[in-house]
């Protein structure tokens, strides 16, 4: 990590950036910088290879042809993955689980290799998940409700060496009818939800953080993000 400033990779924001997932990387570094900690965005693009030197990465979610335009620029420039072997942490969103799983089914019925970061499969649902989604947190570290906004129709399987992030509550979240959602593998980060997930769920973007950083982080007060989340969860 650099020693002055810590640098938050966000991930192809050209094609993986559906229903304001970008602004997960807003939040963390403005979480860093309330903290007089100095933070900067790194945006990498369809143009640019991806580094391994960052210190936390995050990646939005897509439809089908993006989800491939990222599938082969990951798979060309591998520095996403050679950072989370080191245990950087990542975060993945919606379609980029699916990027970052061993493969994933097309609406129409193709199986595209992804980059297995994640023990994890992806084949269609009859029926697309949408709408608010509430869980409860299974990672070490979180103790209080995930909540997000939920758009997708892909069912996700975790093999044996994946994890489940929560265990939902509400809403549909993997959806293979096992009440998971999300991934953990390593130091990287999967979830359904959308919102942007950092926003609505400050707890995990500090988790983020201190990973990225290697120490603890003092809480922040917010009035304001805390109401939002009440507002959130009472939906």
């Amino acid at each position: 990590m650099s020693e002055s400033t810590v640098r938050i990779g966000l991930v192809l924001p050209d094609v993986m950036g559906t229903y304001g997932d970008n602004g997960n990387a807003l939040i963390l570094r403005q979480r860093l910088r309330m903290r007089d900690i100095d933070a900067e965005v790194v945006h990498i693009t369809l143009n640019d290879p991806v580094p391994d030197s960052l210190d936390v990465y995050t990646l939005g979610g897509a439809e089908d042809s993006a989800q491939r335009l990222a599938t082969r620029h990951l798979t060309q420039y591998p520095g996403l993955q050679k950072a989370a072997a080191r245990g950087v942490p990542v975060l993945a969103i919606c379609a980029a689980i699916q990027v970052l799983g061993h493969w994933y089914e097309t609406s129409s019925g193709e199986k595209v290799d992804g980059v297995s970061l994640f023990d994890v499969t992806t084949s269609p649902q009859e029926t697309r998940s949408i709408g608010e989604v509430i869980t409860e947190p299974l990672l070490d570290g979180l103790t209080q409700k995930l909540s997000g906004f939920e758009n997708h129709r892909g069912g996700t399987t975790l093999g044996s060496d994946a994890h489940a992030l929560a265990r939902v509550t509400s809403g549909i979240g993997n959806g293979v009818g096992d009440s998971r959602e999300g991934v953990v593998q390593g130091s990287v980060i999967g979830t359904y939800m959308h919102g942007p997930v950092l926003a609505r769920n400050p707890e995990l973007a500090d988790y983020l953080l201190e990973k990225a950083i290697g120490r603890t982080l003092e809480p922040l007060d917010l009035p304001e993000v805390a109401q939002l989340r009440r507002e959130r969860l009472r939906r």
